[in-house]
């Protein structure tokens, strides 16, 4: 059994979809097919029920799924303990952030991070949230940046990784402007003339919040999806160029809402507020890790 197989499971088992998976895999559809139907023959049980017009995991592919998360995370952690006895470890931090953070947030904090402390090498890996929980469980990286409600699910148990505040930012929604500077769409919108919505997928951070405070959705809106993304930035384009309504963080859209080329489609009533946070794994890294969440830890206090 190879274990590239394993993390070909985990990657459609998040995707759900055979094409997307084997796009981020970096292989053809049929390569990725059959490396799928190498770990069934295997393990001797079928895991993805492929009947249905969506994809779906069979009961066995669940089970599996964590058992297959929790070998690879395991064989990481054990080489990167490895590589630390034998000081062979590289020093470095290596991070994954959502695409949002990685342009708002990041390059910022790490600059100011820089006055007083050598941060040394970093690496950057942006990717929306499910890619980068799954860097996160595979002991790809060793930070992880994200937007945090205490409503919306994520898959970094509290018993194997911690969490530090960082800052603050806002989900608001916004519309392409009017002459006169008014949003061309405003909420709620009406059964008969729904707005058009450029919605966050799930594989979004801000999609699972979105759907958590349930702010859309239940009869409170009346919206009409016309586009979907799991990139906000993507979104923010659309909905400057009039397309529809969407919901944003403010750390992204600030400069268009301070230059009248977006406007709130509605009141505080439909803002969620958020959190950056920052994870890590509880298991012990590298002492280089170790020092700069000492350090976070001391800054945060």
């Amino acid at each position: 059994m190879d274990t590239m197989w394993l993390e070909d499971f985990i990657t459609l088992a998040d995707e759900m979809n055979f094409s997307r998976a084997a796009e981020a895999r970096n292989m053809t559809q049929p390569a990725f097919s059959r490396r799928i139907r190498a770990l069934e023959d295997w393990i001797g049980a079928t895991l993805v029920d492929r009947d249905t017009h969506r994809i779906a995991l069979t009961e066995a592919g669940f089970a599996f799924r964590g058992i297959a998360e929790e070998i690879l995370r395991r064989l990481s952690l054990g080489r990167d303990q490895v590589r630390e006895i034998g000081r062979a470890q590289v020093s470095e931090l290596r991070f994954a952030s959502t695409h949002a953070l990685s342009v708002t947030f990041f390059p910022s904090w790490l600059r100011s991070l820089e006055d007083g402390w050598d941060v040394g090498t970093v690496t950057l890996v942006a990717d929306h949230m499910t890619a980068c929980e799954r860097f996160m469980l595979e002991g790809k990286a060793d930070f992880l940046l994200c937007h945090h409600h205490p409503a919306a699910s994520h898959r970094l148990d509290p018993s194997g990784f911690s969490s530090l505040h960082l800052g603050d930012d806002v989900l608001l929604p916004v519309s392409a402007t009017t002459s006169d500077g008014a949003p061309i769409h405003r909420l709620p919108g009406t059964d008969a003339n729904p707005l058009p919505y450029l919605e966050l997928e799930d594989r979004s951070g801000m999609g699972r919040i979105l759907q958590a405070a349930k702010v859309v959705g239940s009869g409170i809106t009346a919206l009409q999806p016309v586009f979907r993304s799991h990139m906000a930035s993507v979104l923010l384009t659309m909905a400057r160029d009039g397309r529809g309504v969407s919901w944003t963080p403010l750390s992204l859209a600030e400069a268009d809402l301070n230059e009248g080329r977006l406007a709130l489609a509605g009141d505080d009533r439909w803002h969620i507020p958020i959190e950056i946070r920052i994870f890590r794994p509880r298991a012990r890294r590298s002492q280089r890790v170790e020092a700069f969440w000492d350090m976070l830890k001391a800054r945060s206090a």
